[in-house]
């Protein structure tokens, strides 16, 4: 094994200001852990980026290395459930919060974090799902144990993001009657190619909708960015729906009163993929390889090494990103 690897750092300069770059670490840099890992893939999610832009509450200590997702080879295993080179996928818990994150040649972890790549699935595939795929699975599953999604209606936002893009292709999948909102201009054709049945323009729909309840059309929605985006979909909710709530980049807040619920009989799920238990995490990940196998992942992603990084961050802040950016180290 060599001496040293690459990582992409974050690090604040004498202005203060936050600023990226690649840099040679020693494996005692490595934070302590049960697990040492060789990654292979990780990707790049809105965590990712306001960690590396120094965004206040998301890395305490600088120079830190990002990424919230790995997935590789073990090379040295301290505890019996995990062996040298086993295949395995790490996302969320602390890892690129403030434990050394994937956007790096070698992970140190808690075995506690990793679970077992499925057979059936590679090690890229499993990165082109990543955080966003687990998420996305979290919101269906809870929407498919509440009601069965054959043609359901289901409203999906943030529907060019990583999380909205695989719930999108996802639901088409299972034969659920998807629309998708967006502000991004000249996403249509994309949305149409992942399943999409509907798209509306998210200010329209923001500015038609009628607070606390307008016409009830959807039996499920799937909510990846907060704010008055969640207010709409709550309002607009057919009697018995159910609503996911997994993001928060429109904003934490939103507007709503007790008539969804006590006259609609809506439900409001909130959606944690970074600490669920490892259960539920091998449920997921079993389902994406076997009947929620999920064709032509290569047309929504876009392969990057990590020199390539820096210039995708400052495009994911900018709100310009669509689908998922993996990055092979």
């Amino acid at each position: 094994m060599k001496k040293t690897f690459k990582a992409f750092e974050t690090y604040q300069n004498h202005n203060g200001d936050f600023k990226n770059k690649i840099a040679q670490k020693n494996f005692s840099d490595l934070p302590k852990g049960d697990l040492l890992i060789k990654v292979e893939y990780s990707s790049l999610n809105y965590k990712d980026a306001l960690s590396s832009s120094g965004a206040k509450g998301v890395t305490k200590f600088y120079p830190h290395t990002p990424g919230i997702d790995a997935a590789g080879i073990v090379v040295k295993s301290n505890k019996t459930n995990f062996k040298a080179n086993d295949r395995v996928i790490v996302t969320g818990f602390d890892l690129g919060m403030n434990t050394s994150g994937g956007f790096a040649e070698y992970i140190q972890i808690p075995s506690s974090w990793a679970v077992r790549c499925p057979d059936s699935l590679s090690t890229k595939e499993s990165m082109m799902l990543g955080t966003a795929g687990l998420t996305a699975g979290l919101c269906i599953e809870e929407i498919d144990n509440h009601t069965p999604i054959n043609n359901l209606k289901v409203i999906v936002s943030g529907s060019t993001g990583g999380v909205g893009s695989l719930a999108v292709k996802l639901l088409s999948l299972l034969g659920a009657k998807v629309t998708t909102i967006t502000g991004k201009k000249n996403s249509e054709q994309y949305l149409y190619d992942l399943g999409s049945s509907k798209v509306i323009n998210r200010k329209k729909f923001i500015d038609s909708t009628r607070l606390p309840l307008n016409n009830g059309v959807y039996d499920a929605a799937i909510d990846a960015v907060g704010g008055n985006i969640l207010s709409s979909m709550l309002a607009s909710m057919q009697y018995n729906g159910i609503i996911t709530a997994c993001g928060n980049v429109a904003g934490a807040n939103f507007t709503t009163s007790v008539f969804p619920f006590i006259l609609r009989k809506n439900r409001l799920i909130g959606i944690d993929s970074a600490t669920c238990s490892k259960p539920i995490r091998d449920n997921i990940w079993n389902k994406f390889s076997t009947f929620w196998r999920l064709k032509n992942l290569d047309h929504i992603c876009k392969m990057i090494d990590l020199s390539s990084l820096d210039e995708e961050i400052k495009k994911m802040l900018r709100g310009e990103q669509v689908g998922r950016i993996i990055v092979r180290l």
